[in-house]
């Protein structure tokens, strides 16, 4: 498993396509981090394999962060998602249909479809505020920002800390892997 712009691109175009218009880019960077964790407690991985981080205003997707506040170029992730405009990101395009995003499978749709169930009509801030009060993971980085460490993730799912720690090992070598094969393709 490898960060996928591809795939992150189709996540964020599935949010902005069910709240059919622009969203504050604090909500969707929320959703996205949500949906990746849902992602860990049915599967132990996360969806976009990106790199979990927490910030003065709750755990993000690092990448995707920087993907959405333009700090890392991405012709991919421009064909679907906007420019940061006011705080706000759009679609580029309409989802015609949901084939479009052919890199979410059925289980991640699945998993965004319940993350937008329980979060969309949620604002930015008490996205915020959710994240702070009810992921454990989450821990205030004084205005900086630091790692979320998988096994702190299982443990706030519920895992044992012996458990978080084997799942957690798992992930990372599962990374190191999706690194080594990248290299050869």
């Amino acid at each position: 498993m490898i960060f996928s712009e591809q795939k992150v691109a189709h996540m964020a175009a599935f949010f902005l396509a069910s709240a059919e218009g622009p969203l504050p880019h604090l909500t969707l960077i929320k959703l996205l981090y949500l949906a990746d964790r849902e992602s860990m407690a049915r599967f132990d991985v996360p969806m976009s394999d990106d790199r979990a981080v927490s910030m003065p205003h709750g755990p993000v997707l690092s990448s995707t962060l920087d993907l959405i506040k333009g700090r890392l170029r991405s012709e991919v992730w421009s064909a679907w998602i906007s420019p940061l405009v006011d705080h706000e990101v759009r679609l580029v395009h309409d989802v015609e249909n949901w084939d479009d995003l052919d890199e979410l499978s059925r289980s991640d749709r699945s998993i965004l479809e319940s993350v937008w169930q329980e979060f969309g009509h949620m604002t930015k801030y008490q996205l915020r505020d959710y994240t702070h009060h009810h992921i454990g993971e989450w821990h205030d980085p004084h205005g900086s920002s630091r790692d979320i460490d998988p096994k702190d993730t299982f443990m706030a799912l519920g895992q044992s800390e012996e458990l978080a720690e084997i799942k957690a090992r798992d992930l990372a070598e599962r990374r190191r892997h999706g690194r080594k094969l990248s290299e050869f393709i």
